[in-house]
């Protein structure tokens, strides 16, 4: 992530990835080109692990993005705002390769400061 390489997911998502997230579809390529959407928005990405947990075949992780809002993302003009999005992670890993993938996040306090209403509505 802080690489800012959608091609580095040739090393850890498996081509027929599965992906349970609204936004971005299974697949090793729908994975790569969302990445790419991502860092042409927020080219400054820093991404921080906050916590990780492994059980079995389970890998889970809780991470703090940080960003500048510079490119257009899913149709919003960008702002020139700083961002920051939480999220939690759980993959289903198979020979080192992520094979699904599950997310958490507040989707909503992350578009709300996208679009300049997170002051109004209070979201930090």
């Amino acid at each position: 992530m802080n690489g800012h390489d959608p091609d580095a997911v040739d090393g850890f998502v498996a081509a027929d990835y599965i992906n349970h997230n609204a936004f971005v579809d299974d697949g090793r390529e729908a994975n790569r080109a969302f990445w790419r959407l991502w860092f042409a928005a927020f080219p400054d990405t820093e991404v921080s692990l906050d916590d990780v947990l492994v059980d079995g075949d389970r890998v889970a992780g809780r991470f703090t993005y940080h960003a500048t809002f510079q490119g257009s993302f899913m149709g919003i003009p960008p702002t020139g705002r700083r961002v920051v999005m939480h999220s939690i992670d759980i993959w289903r890993v198979v020979e080192g390769m992520a094979v699904e993938h599950w997310d958490q996040l507040d989707g909503q306090a992350f578009f709300a400061q996208l679009s300049g209403t997170a002051d109004k509505a209070g979201v930090q």
